[in-house]
This record gives structure tokens, sequence and C-alpha cells, in this order.
């Protein structure tokens, strides 16, 4: 399970309001099991239909992993569900980093779920919101 202060989980969820409809991206440090900051990006393809990280954004991401950190890639899905695509399963070249979907299907009911993808298989990881 990983553990999502109510703050970022906001974050995701504004910055994936401030590109609709385009896709946001960005990623997060993760230690312990919590994700400890959001660095959000900028989304290099500008498309409703998917993202690119910028090369210094996946270099400072990569430096996390050096640096001992967990990462999290996110990116929003501005019409449809939390749920990887098969483009997002197709281009997951990091198994070790977590994949977060954000959710605007429903405007008003944002939707953040979290997936390890790794050889075109999917598993679901438990996102806890920590309120405190």
């Amino acid at each position: 399970m990983v553990t999502i202060k109510r703050e970022h989980w906001q974050a995701l969820v504004d910055h994936a309001r401030s590109e609709a409809p385009n896709e946001c991206c960005g990623y997060m440090r993760l230690a312990d099991g919590r994700v400890e900051e959001v660095f959000p990006a900028e989304n290099i393809r500008r498309s409703p239909y998917g993202y690119e990280l910028g090369f210094k954004d996946l270099m400072a991401a990569n430096e996390l992993e050096d640096q001992g950190f967990g990462v999290a890639i996110y990116h929003s899905h501005p019409r449809s569900p939390a749920e990887p695509s098969q483009t997002d399963i197709n281009l997951a070249n990091y198994p070790n980093w977590l994949q977060v979907i954000v959710s605007l299907a429903d405007p008003e009911r944002p939707v953040v779920r979290a997936f390890w993808i790794d050889g075109g298989e999917v598993r679901e990881e438990p996102l806890a919101i920590d309120d405190g």
C-alpha cells in the first residue's frame, strides 16, 4: 500500500484540471511507502491522448531512484477511467516505478489510482489518503 497526503492528492487533481483537456504528467518521490513530494512536469506531447515527460524531468526522476527513493510517474485521463490504457501499458518502460493515474471522467469526483506495470502485466497498488 502507498500512502498519499490529502494535499498531494489534491495537487495531482489540480494539475490534471489545469491541463485539461490535455493529459498532465509529473513524478513523485516515495519513501517507506509514502508520497513525500510531487513534481509537476510538462507534457511535451501536449495531447488529450497521451503524455511524455521531457528529458530534464525524466533525468530528475532517475536521479531520485539513484538516490534510493521510490519513484511514481503520474498522468491524467481527462475523459476516461483511472485505468492503464493499452498505450500506458506499452509505454511503461520502468517496471519499478509506480504508475499513478488521475481520472477526470467525472469532474465532480476525480479518481486517483496506482498501478505496477511490468512486461504488459498490470497490478493495482492500493492507495490510501492520509488526511492527518
